[in-house]
């Protein structure tokens, strides 16, 4: 895959030459901060808007620099140590590799939904497509095994402020547990 990341970059630097290090620039933010949006908003960084240098409004696709948003995307989604998922809210969300081993010990805090590994292919007709991987199949042995040696409160602790809050059990009254809903007279 790096000669995938060599191919972005080169198509990158035909685009913009201060887009060169924009691979290497995500490729670092992502390792920093663990846990980044691709662009849509919630509660983690955009990578979009790095890679623009301002906010974005509306879809990054109509902002003048979307082809190097989209070099750059394609780029960080071919590097082995970035995984694409929809682990915030269900949106496209890249966790560095670093944090996989508490990902995999803090994985009941997610559903199977947003630990899918997202693959996104574009057809020769180009269109777009995703694939997934599910969750562990994506998870490198090494990644596993290191997952097992972490505190499980360490493991949480990392991932807690993204994980969905636990459903509210509505309680039921007293009357319609025992005797049935009341009746309309």
């Amino acid at each position: 895959m790096d000669w995938l990341i060599n191919i972005a970059r080169a198509r990158i630097q035909s685009v913009d030459t201060r887009a060169v290090t924009s691979v290497d620039a995500a490729l670092s933010f992502i390792r920093d901060q663990g846990v980044v949006l691709v662009s849509a908003k919630g509660p983690a960084p955009r990578l979009t808007e790095l890679i623009s240098g301002e906010p974005i409004r509306g879809s990054w696709w109509a902002h003048p620099a979307s082809h190097q948003i989209f070099a750059v995307l394609q780029a960080i989604s071919a590097s082995k140590d970035v995984l694409t998922c929809r682990l915030i809210d269900g949106k496209l969300t890249l966790v560095h590799r670093r944090l996989w081993p508490a990902l995999v010990r803090a994985a009941d805090l997610f559903s199977a939904y947003q630990l899918a590994q997202v693959r996104q292919q574009h057809t020769p007709s180009g269109h777009h497509m995703n694939s997934e991987v599910p969750f562990p199949q994506w998870v490198p042995y090494d990644v596993l095994e290191a997952g097992k040696r972490l505190a499980v409160r360490e493991a949480r602790a990392a991932f807690e402020q993204w994980a969905p809050a636990p459903p509210v059990k509505l309680r039921s009254s007293r009357r319609s547990a025992k005797r049935g809903p009341r009746r309309a007279v």
